[in-house]
C-alpha cells in the first residue's frame, strides 16, 4: 500500500541529532557489512507473474559458506513489499532443514507454496530475505543486495490484478466464508457434504490447487475427499484432523474439461458433521464437510 509522506519542520537542534543518528546508522551498517556472509540466498518462482489470490511456487536455496558456523537454530524471514519498500505480506517460516545442522559449503533447497493476498496493489514487487533467531535480535550476514538490516533482495514479482486469473466461483454446497479473528487476510468456507466450482474451461492442461484442512475439535474422524468433474474422479484422498492445512496440486487435463464454456468441479466428503449435536457448548446448526481455504485453477500463462 502506498502511503502519503508527510513533512514537518525540523529545527537546528533536530537536525544535529538526525545527522548524528545518520553517521551512527552508518557507522553499523558498515559494521554490519563487514561481517562475513554466512550463506547466499536465492529464489527461483514457478511464475513471474500471478494474479491476486493466485498460487505461486517459491523454491529457496541457501548455499552456506565454506567457513560457516551456525550455533543456534534461525527462522527465514521473507518480505514481500512494493516500490516504496512498503510491507505487504511476509511467508516468515522455520527451514525443514534446522539451521544448526547446515554444514559449510552446503546447499539447502526447498520449495513452498504461497498464495498471494488479495491486496490493493498491482505491479512490481520485491522479495527480501533475511535469517533470525528472533524479531528484537541482529540478523545473520548473508551475501547478496542488502536493502537494510541485513535484507536481502532476491526476487521480483509481478502482482497482476483477480481479473487475469481463470474465473471461478463458489457455487452451491458452501457456507459463507469466514475469517481468522486475529488476521483478515486468512479467510475459509465450509463445504457441506457436496460442493461445486464453477469454472471458466480454460480448455487446456490446467491444475486446481485444492487448499483445506480438518481443525477438528468435536468431529475428530478422517474423511474421504473426492475431487471430479462430470463423471470423471481427478482425485481421492483421506484428510486427518488436526494436521494442519494439506494441500492438493490436482491436474485437470483438457480431456476432463470438455469443450463447454464452463464446467462443474465437485467436492464431496464422506463423513459431514453437525457441532451442535455433538458438543452442548456449541451453537451451530450448520452441516460442515470440510474447511478450504483455496481453490484455484491455473492454466498455463495464466
Amino acid at each position: 500500500m502506498i502511503r502519503p509522506t508527510v513533512f514537518r519542520p525540523i529545527g537546528v537542534t533536530a537536525l544535529i541529532g538526525v545527522a548524528l543518528a545518520g553517521l551512527l546508522a552508518s557507522g553499523c551498517r558498515q559494521k554490519k557489512a563487514s561481517a562475513p556472509p554466512m550463506a547466499t540466498p536465492s529464489v527461483t518462482l514457478s511464475r513471474d507473474k500471478v494474479p491476486l489470490g493466485g498460487p505461486v511456487d517459491i523454491t529457496y536455496k541457501f548455499v552456506v559458506a565454506s567457513d560457516a558456523n551456525f550455533t543456534q537454530n534461525y527462522r527465514v524471514m521473507v518480505h514481500v513489499v512494493d516500490p516504496n519498500e512498503e510491507l505487504m505480506w511476509t511467508d516468515d517460516h522455520d527451514p525443514p532443514v534446522a539451521t544448526t545442522t547446515w554444514k559449510p559449503g552446503q546447499t539447502i533447497e526447498y520449495t513452498r507454496t504461497v498464495f498471494v493476498p488479495v491486496y490493493p496493489y498491482v505491479g512490481e514487487a520485491t522479495i527480501q530475505i533475511g535469517l533470525y533467531s528472533q524479531p528484537n535480535q541482529p540478523r545473520v550476514p548473508l551475501a547478496g543486495e542488502d536493502a537494510g538490516q541485513r535484507a536481502y533482495k532476491v526476487a521480483r514479482l509481478q502482482l497482476a490484478p483477480q481479473s487475469d486469473a481463470v474465473f471461478s466461483v463458489y457455487k452451491e454446497g458452501w457456507h459463507p466464508a469466514e475469517v481468522a479473528e486475529h488476521n483478515a487476510m486468512v479467510e475459509w468456507h465450509w463445504t457441506k457434504k457436496v460442493a461445486t466450482l464453477a469454472v471458466r474451461n480454460p480448455k487446456k492442461d490446467s491444475v486446481l490447487y485444492l487448499d483445506l484442512d480438518n481443525p477438528g475439535g468435536v468431529f475428530d474422524e478422517p474423511q474421504q475427499v473426492t475431487v471430479s468433474t462430470g463423471s470423471k474422479t481427478l482425485d481421492q484422498f483421506t484428510l486427518t484432523p488436526k494436521k494442519g492445512e494439506m494441500l492438493r496440486k490436482i491436474a485437470l487435463p483438457a480431456a476432463a474439461l470438455g469443450n463447454d464454456e464452463n464446467i462443474d468441479v465437485r467436492l464431496e466428503v464422506d463423513k459431514t458433521f453437525v457441532p451442535n449435536r455433538l458438543s452442548p457448548a456449541s451453537k451451530d446448526p450448520r452441516e460442515l464437510g470440510v474447511r478450504v481455504f483455496h481453490a484455484v485453477v491455473v492454466a498455463p500463462d495464466r
